[in-house]
């Protein structure tokens, strides 16, 4: 037992210091590739050797590829949210990762205890090929270095009134002249900015058109307080321009 944990921690080591080599030279989505490939060939070769050597170097092979999968989505959870969300967007992350743990410790050990261990290893080796074709069918997305930062400082607008943090609810109307001829393209723009910021907190959202003057459309949405309306803005990033 201890030359196969120590087979399993040094492919794990020797992952861990070439990590940053390894993302110089391929993309995330080909290293979580190779990744699950690397952890089905383990699985797989336990499954058919009898040898301690063999198995070492298959649970070698295992922890590399271990260490390499698990950092790799880590780190590419943090730096695809965007920094007010990054937060939530972990715990949600370890809160699937544990889970998958769990389930997948149980359906194995099923496996293992009504059938054989050597039909849990080799399942467990197909499911991880599995997850290495789904990578080309849907690829994790590269990301690029200004999406998730935010948008350079917002200035509120100059109001009237002495607003307080909680003050509200407020409304946000903004007016925009379409030519006819590009209605069409504004609608498209329109329909994504929506999206944004019904994310970044924007409530109840409307585009209208005025009937009397085609040409005039206005955007309306709500913010429950000043400073939720404040949070908004700031919360927009580069890719949302």
């Amino acid at each position: 037992y201890g030359t196969l944990m120590a087979g399993f921690g040094t492919g794990a080591v020797f992952a861990g210091i070439s990590n940053s080599t390894f993302r110089r030279s391929l993309s995330q989505e080909r290293l979580m590739r190779l990744s699950c490939i690397a952890c089905a060939a383990c699985s797989l070769s336990l499954a058919l050797t009898s040898s301690i050597a063999v198995a070492a170097i298959a649970l070698a092979l295992g922890g590399a590829g271990w260490v390499t999968a698990w950092s790799g989505v880590g780190v590419s959870v943090q730096l695809a949210s965007p920094r007010w969300v990054v937060g939530r967007t972990i715990s949600i992350y370890y809160a699937l990762i544990d889970g998958g743990i769990a389930a997948g410790s149980w359906v194995w050990g099923t496996v293992a205890e009504n059938h054989s261990l050597t039909w849990a290893l080799e399942g467990s080796a197909g499911a991880l090929l599995l997850v290495a074709v789904a990578g080309v069918l849907f690829p994790l997305r590269e990301r690029h270095d200004s999406e998730p930062d935010p948008l350079e400082a917002f200035d509120a607008p100059a109001v009237a009134l002495n607003l307080k943090p909680r003050s509200g609810p407020i409304v946000v109307k903004v007016e925009y002249l379409i030519a006819e001829k590009k209605v069409e393209a504004f609608l498209d723009l329109m329909r994504q900015r929506r999206h944004v910021h019904s994310r970044v907190g924007a409530r109840n959202w409307t585009l209208q058109r005025n009937l009397q003057k085609p040409m005039q459309w206005t955007e309306t949405f709500r913010t429950p307080t000043w400073t939720d309306y404040l949070r908004l803005n700031h919360r927009l990033t580069e890719v949302d321009k």
